[in-house]
């Protein structure tokens, strides 16, 4: 009777134990500046929804929101480039083929026409007024790419559960942006005008959770850096932060007590959304085997 040989099970290693791929070099200031750059595109949409239909106070807060929230985006990433001269330059040029130049151009004019849209609300009539809604439509215009633009960047790496998520990145993005911008509306303005800020806040948990779902499954092998350590307790906890916040801005209708803890609800699960997926991007580039099984079907 021969004796049955059996290959040992291939274990995924590197030279020296060293990881394939090189850890991206972004700190914790470029979740937070994907968290804040959605903001600000969910609160430009919000708010000009409400200037065309006749609410006054949520378009304040949400014109508001969008340039604190833009100013944020941009010193997160002045503050990761390390020297603010960085951003400037970034300007001299386009490149229709960089995320980051098109960002940064993306990210300038929003800032320009988010800024004009605030100014107005000190003199909401007369041409001020009326540049003042040119302005938050052009924001507006704006906002899907702001929203959606930082998705590509990341996709266009070489960490493998960012890389192989490239269709589906944007709509987390997106939804994520939705959600955040209906919280401004939520937390900032009365209940009476809260209809579209509740529309809002379903149509985005919706979009975030179907394409975070996908995320987490639909990607073989690197999906489960979505799934594991720091990454899927965040992702986790923002589901959960999410369903209450559009489960609360549903029963909330006449309580402005619970419309604005449903709003809390919502950014805090924008921003674990935003930090859980950088951080599975993180994590997929520092085991060997999400780069080398991939490579084997």
């Amino acid at each position: 009777m021969k004796e049955e040989i059996r290959v040992p099970k291939a274990e995924f290693r590197s030279y020296y134990g060293r990881p394939i791929l090189k850890a991206p070099v972004w700190k914790h200031d470029i979740p937070a500046y994907l968290f804040t750059g959605g903001l600000a595109a969910g609160s430009a949409l919000l708010a000009a929804g409400a200037d065309l239909t006749g609410r006054p106070k949520t378009r304040r807060a949400a014109r508001l929101a969008a340039l604190g929230a833009v100013g944020a985006s941009t010193y997160f990433l002045i503050n990761d480039l390390g020297r603010p001269e960085r951003f400037h330059h970034m300007l001299r040029v386009a490149k229709p083929t960089s995320p980051m130049s098109v960002g940064t151009w993306i990210l300038s004019a929003f800032g320009g026409a988010a800024g004009l849209a605030a100014a107005s609300e000190a003199r909401p009539r007369g041409f001020v007024g009326g540049a003042g809604r040119a302005a938050g439509l052009g924001a507006a215009a704006l906002a899907p790419g702001l929203a959606t633009y930082t998705a590509v960047l990341i996709a266009d790496t070489a960490a493998p559960s960012w890389h192989a998520a490239r269709s589906d990145l944007p709509f987390a993005f997106a939804g994520s942006a939705l959600a955040s911008g209906a919280a401004v509306g939520l937390i900032g303005a009365p209940a009476h005008e809260g209809g579209p800020a509740r529309a809002l806040a379903v149509a985005g948990v919706a979009l975030e959770i179907a394409a975070t779902h996908r995320l987490e499954t639909g990607l073989g092998l690197v999906s489960e850096p979505y799934r594991t350590g720091r990454a899927g307790r965040l992702l986790r906890a923002a589901r959960a932060l999410n369903l209450a916040g559009a489960a609360g801005a549903l029963l909330g209708r006449r309580s402005r007590a619970l419309s604005a803890l449903s709003g809390a609800a919502l950014l805090a699960g924008s921003l674990a959304t935003r930090f859980g997926i950088f951080e599975a991007g993180v994590a997929s580039t520092k085991d060997p085997k999400y780069v080398v099984e991939p490579q084997r079907g």
